[in-house]
């Protein structure tokens, strides 16, 4: 319907991207419209040293209490992920992220893979936005009924493509 249901602010350490974009952490704090911190979204340090980095983002609600993850599995091509609960079980994998001309998006699977219980995509923007700005616009969709702990996971899921894919610091350029 077009109205602000959340406000987003990045708090991590200022040199982070700009010594390794791999190899930091962030905290992310998800507000209201009244401006309360409803959500965090917390991705450790991943160290790339001489190993393959497997990135990973803890979501939680309220900030401190764990409620959901999203996980890389390792794939030599592909982006695969999983979300898991608050107790690190399997909820479902994103599969498929397919690009096709304009959009680009990532499936949110049943566990016995049979049904899409989501759908994470990024509009491009064209040309000039996606070259000039550092704007991007990403849409979520899942069903009304899935919980809503899940919806919050799936939400930081794609916060963790959007920096794993998306966002550029100067030393990736």
């Amino acid at each position: 319907m077009g109205n602000k249901v959340f406000g987003i602010l990045e708090d991590s350490e200022c040199c982070d991207r700009s010594i390794c974009p791999v190899e930091h952490s962030f905290i992310m704090n998800v507000t209201d419209i009244s401006n309360q911190e409803v959500i965090r979204l917390v991705r450790p340090f991943v160290s790339c040293c001489g190993t393959t980095p497997v990135f990973q983002l803890e979501v939680q609600n309220p900030p401190g209490n764990p409620i959901g993850y999203v996980m890389q599995n390792w794939h030599p091509f592909l982006p695969k992920f999983t979300i898991q609960n608050e107790r690190k079980e399997s909820v479902g994998p994103f599969c498929e992220c397919k690009c096709c001309s304009d959009v680009i998006w990532g499936m949110v699977m049943s566990l016995d893979k049979t049904s899409v219980i989501g759908r994470i995509s990024k509009q491009l923007t064209g040309f000039e936005a996606e070259a000039f700005t550092d704007a991007d616009n990403f849409g979520l969709q899942f069903p009304m009924d899935l919980d809503a702990e899940i919806k919050a996971v799936v939400l930081g899921g794609c916060f963790l493509i959007d920096f794993m894919y998306f966002e550029h610091t100067q030393k990736q350029e």
